[in-house]
């Protein structure tokens, strides 16, 4: 059974599915072991501690620099002996430390089909603002490792959907999380804990 940890800064909707996926039985052998806010405040680590998970907060603002902020996440990760890290709207930047230490263990979802719409400064509804603008008739959701190269890290599981015309930034970014991140997030968190990915050339290849 691999521990999950779960990266949080607002109100975990994406933490909800896992937290949901894991009890249904979608995630097999996975467990979510703790969650991390870079946040006090944030509504998801209450929807945590109402499913006796326990947290914990780190804030950049905490530390005098970056370095020393990435290596006491990265021992606070190794204290809670991660087999998985997920990014469920972390919006803090995560350092060489971390991410070379957790080298295709690390798993974030971004809310369009990379290589569209992603990168340096592409996050929340600016993701879906430049999917509009565009004029695109599909967007959707990828699940993909973390690398130092943002939003650049092997691609795990995509999944389409439709742009209707019509659509605000809101009404697509509610309906890629209904329809695409709550659903390939789990699933892609489930084929790690089963030793189902290999990483060939940055390339994922999953295995049945």
């Amino acid at each position: 059974m691999k521990n999950i940890v779960v990266l949080v800064s607002g109100g975990g909707t994406n933490l909800q599915a896992l937290i949901d996926a894991e009890k249904s039985g979608i995630i097999k052998n996975g467990k979510i072991t703790c969650v991390i806010s870079s946040k006090p405040d944030a509504y998801a680590l209450t929807r945590a501690r109402e499913n006796n998970i326990s947290t914990e907060v780190i804030r950049r603002a905490d530390f005098e620099s970056f370095s020393d902020y990435d290596k006491a996440l990265t021992e606070l990760l190794i204290s809670k002996n991660a087999d998985l890290v997920v990014l469920a709207g972390f919006m803090t930047i995560l350092g060489h430390e971390v991410i070379s230490h957790f080298e295709n263990r690390i798993i974030n979802i971004h809310p369009a089909l990379i290589p569209s719409f992603c990168g340096e400064g592409f996050y929340g509804l600016r993701v879906h603002e430049a999917a509009l603008r565009k004029g695109v008739k599909l967007s959707g959701a990828t699940a993909h490792f973390v690398n130092e190269e943002c939003d650049g890290g092997p691609i795990i599981i995509q999944k389409a959907v439709e742009v209707k015309y019509g659509d605000t930034p809101e009404v697509l970014q509610k309906r890629i999380m209904e329809q695409a991140e709550w659903k390939i997030l789990p699933k892609a968190v489930s084929l790690f804990c089963e030793d189902k990915i290999k990483v060939i050339n940055n390339i994922a290849c999953i295995s049945e």
